[in-house]
C-alpha cells in the first residue's frame, strides 16, 4: 500500500516560515521525482516545486522561487518544503506527490502517480 503523509502545515503570519514534510511508504522513493502542489479555494491545483530522484535538480513555480526550497532525504523516504517569507496568497492545501520512476516530467498533475491527503497552510495578513 502506497502512503504519502504530509505534516507541518498550520497558521502563520505574513513574513513567517513553515516547513512541510512528506513521508512516503510503499514506493521506491529514491527512484522517483517528488513534487509539491497546492490548491486554494475555488482554484485549480497548481505546481509548486519538484525535485529529481537523486536530489540534484530542483524546479519551482515562479510565484515561489527564491522563497521556497524543496529537499529530500532518500534514507528517510521523506521530502520537505521549506517555505519562507510567506504571503497570504500562499494560503492553500499543500499536497506532496510521487512521480513516475526516473521521469523527467515534473510540472503537471498527470506526471505524478501517487498523492498525499494534503495539509492546510494559512497565512494571515
Amino acid at each position: 500500500q502506497v502512503l504519502l503523509v504530509e505534516s507541518g502545515g498550520g497558521l502563520v503570519q505574513a513574513g513567517g516560515s513553515l516547513k512541510l514534510s512528506c513521508a512516503a511508504s510503499g514506493i521506491t522513493f529514491s527512484s522517483r521525482p517528488m513534487g509539491w502542489f497546492r490548491q486554494a479555494p475555488g482554484k485549480e491545483r497548481e505546481f509548486v516545486a519538484s525535485i529529481r530522484w537523486s536530489g540534484g535538480s530542483t524546479y519551482y513555480a515562479d510565484s515561489v522561487k527564491d522563497r521556497f526550497t524543496i529537499s529530500r532525504d532518500n534514507d528517510k523516504d521523506t521530502v520537505y518544503l521549506q517555505m519562507n517569507s510567506l504571503i497570504p496568497e500562499d494560503t492553500a492545501v499543500y499536497y506532496c506527490a510521487a512521480g513516475r520512476r526516473y521521469s523527467y516530467s515534473y510540472s503537471k498533475r498527470g506526471d505524478y502517480d501517487y498523492w498525499g491527503q494534503g495539509t492546510q497552510v494559512t497565512v494571515s495578513s
